[in-house]
């Protein structure tokens, strides 16, 4: 498994594009902007892309997501609970979803190639935030960060919500490599250890 990640739009979002190298097969996760940064990349290593996955409706994560799903076909994945179910109304807390979109929730396994990725639902950042585990390594999007984790205080946040997210995921059986969705990639020790809003989580002090 080959992961890259790109650091895109004004809010430096973390993107990645995780592939099985021994088919090409591609998922794509959070493009949230400069989607002819991500096509480029797909286009020059002759990736096959199957979906975009988005770990929460922001729209610095989905703003590139309908024209990278539009350009190679792959299918958006989100929670329901992450979607704008009025479009026609601005919403940048919620996404508008494009016609080809399919659901994940918490407990769900996506099969590309020879790689399955579990879907673990982490809402508190938003209702729908998930964190997408392959293997090793957890894609956490705005749930837990290089000590720290996700403000609560925009539309659909909720404290105690990240706090029970962020226990879910120290509960984890093992180390995993961390990718979040701003800052550096961590590990989950190191997050045990070390990430004030984790430990608290845990009950340690």
């Amino acid at each position: 498994m080959l992961i890259k990640s790109f650091q895109l739009g004004q809010m430096e979002t973390n993107c990645y594009i995780v592939t099985d190298e021994s088919t090409l097969k591609c998922v794509v996760i959070d493009p949230g902007d400069e989607s002819n940064t991500v096509l480029d990349y797909i286009e020059g290593n002759g990736l096959r892309p199957v979906y975009v996955f988005l770990t929460h409706g922001h729209f610095d994560h989905t703003g590139a997501a309908e024209a990278v799903s539009e350009e190679t076909g792959a299918a958006v994945f989100i929670n329901r609970a992450d979607v704008n179910d009025t479009p026609e109304y601005d919403d940048f807390y919620t996404y508008a979803v494009p016609e080809n979109t399919k659901y994940y929730k918490d407990g769900d396994t996506v099969t590309v190639g020879n790689m399955t990725f579990e879907i673990i639902g982490t809402p508190g950042h938003t209702p729908g935030s998930v964190t997408i585990r392959a293997g090793d390594v957890l894609f956490t999007g705005d749930t837990l960060f290089r000590g720290g984790c996700g403000r609560v205080d925009l539309p659909g946040g909720d404290m105690m919500e990240i706090m029970q997210s962020l226990k879910k995921l120290a509960l984890l059986e093992g180390d995993f490599e961390v990718y979040p969705g701003h800052m550096d990639p961590t590990t989950l020790d190191i997050e045990r250890g070390e990430n004030p809003f984790v430990r608290c989580a845990m009950g340690v002090s």
